[in-house]
């Protein structure tokens, strides 16, 4: 495979910066990495750093101030707003530590939505979408909206979304944020699990060292640049998060 076309997502000298009448803060000032395909990574940093705003102009989400964001290849800033949309759609998949599923449908209708708005048949949406609430332990909640799930099961539910499309790469901002201890390591171990069988790459932010251990690479956030860690060690992070 070309070495070019094994990466997913490439940052190249991202900026950001938001003004308001003579006032302009920079929130990004050079982001610049790579992540292969089926790799994963962590981006850490005290609060405030940007890594949310990060994490939205990765996905497409927002807009930069310098630089290019490519993803599967392509240049996000040279795509029409409805081409973005199809990217996003295609080749990435998004977990938020609010599950942010549809609370008027059912787990199955949340997690067949991804594929029904590609175009697929309500019948292959139905078959995938089952298939992976299956791997994520939610056989017996197909037909249980929301409110009748857990918190551990919905965000379970979320994950299952955010694959159902097989993207490229899954962007996690927070996903186990709202879990208890327990729920967020069986959320961690899932993710971990389903990216070694899928073989697609999640780039999470996290506030916990013990997930940022876990993943391959750690990239710090600091001051609108972005670092790699040398050692993906939890007590090397101590003070960055």
């Amino acid at each position: 495979m070309n070495a070019r076309n094994d990466v997913v997502l490439r940052a190249s000298h991202v900026a950001k910066s938001y003004e308001d009448g003579e006032l302009r803060t920079d929130v990004l000032t050079d982001v610049s990495f790579e992540l292969k395909r089926g790799e994963t990574a962590a981006i850490v940093g005290a609060s405030g750093s940007g890594k949310s705003t990060l994490m939205h102009i990765l996905g497409g989400l927002d807009t930069l101030s310098a630089g290019e964001v490519e993803v599967d290849g392509q240049r996000l800033s040279s795509l029409s707003d409805a081409d973005r949309g199809r990217v996003r759609n295609r080749s990435l998949g998004f977990i938020y530590q609010f599950h942010h599923l549809l609370p008027e449908f059912t787990a199955l209708e949340n997690v067949c939505m991804p594929l029904l708005i590609r175009g697929e048949s309500i019948a292959k949406a139905q078959r995938a979408a089952t298939e992976l609430l299956g791997r994520v332990g939610l056989s017996a909640r197909l037909g249980h909206k929301p409110s009748e799930l857990s918190g551990g099961e919905r965000q379970r539910c979320a994950v299952a979304r955010a694959l159902v499309t097989r993207p490229a790469c899954v962007l996690g901002d927070e996903p186990t944020g709202n879990l208890d201890e327990a729920n967020a390591a069986q959320v961690y171990a899932l993710m971990l699990e389903l990216n070694r069988e899928i073989g697609t790459s999640f780039i999470l932010v996290t506030h916990d060292t013990r997930l940022a251990a876990r993943m391959d690479r750690t990239l710090v956030l600091h001051n609108g640049v972005l670092n790699e860690q040398v050692r993906n060690d939890p007590a090397s992070l101590v003070g960055e998060i």
